[in-house]
């Protein structure tokens, strides 16, 4: 087993090692006004009832669209959409409409009032499940109520934010189900 030599690292960085997961596209709506945000911070809580966490800043123009609606569609872009990701972070929904900026199609959802969005494998619809953290620190906790994903690719790759303006793209895939125990799959 390898080793690694280490050496001291600025704490306030280490987000480019600790970045939970892919970035996604988070979609809303209320009162006829609607949005989408570039997200990297979310986590999966709970596998049944399915419960997502995300952390939305107050200052984001989604974060009153998303509070005050209490819903959701974390929609998943795949690596084709990297630029549209990061023009979507760039810009406010406050001064433009990111859809059309960004050419994105949008579909109805059949939960939610917020839209799925057409370009992204996969869609998942939340309801705000708990707000107790929303204030305090801008942490949604949701239910995922219905999830919307393309037959192909079955595994879509999918883009990770390493801080600095760098990306990471999903892998190869490695499978180690048989060193599972059933039940912990």
């Amino acid at each position: 087993m390898k080793r690694y030599r280490k050496y001291d690292f600025p704490v306030d960085q280490v987000r480019r090692f600790l970045e939970p997961g892919p970035i996604v596209l988070v979609s809303s709506a209320f009162k006829g006004e609607r949005n989408v945000m570039t997200l990297g911070w979310h986590t999966v809580l709970a596998f049944s009832p399915s419960l997502v966490g995300t952390m939305i800043s107050s200052g984001n123009h989604s974060f009153e669209l998303i509070r005050r609606s209490r819903q959701c569609v974390i929609n998943l872009p795949g690596p084709d959409l990297l630029d549209t990701v990061v023009g979507i972070g760039n810009c406010s929904g406050a001064q433009v409409d990111k859809f059309a900026r960004f050419g994105l199609d949008t579909t109805a959802a059949s939960e939610v009032q917020a839209p799925l969005l057409a370009q992204c494998p996969a869609s998942f619809e939340c309801r705000l499940h708990d707000a107790g953290q929303v204030k305090r620190h801008g942490f949604f906790i949701w239910e995922v109520v219905k999830a919307h994903v393309a037959k192909a690719p079955k595994r879509p790759k999918t883009v990770h934010y390493r801080g600095d303006g760098q990306f990471m793209l999903s892998g190869e895939e490695v499978s180690r189900r048989r060193l599972f125990k059933p039940e912990m799959l």
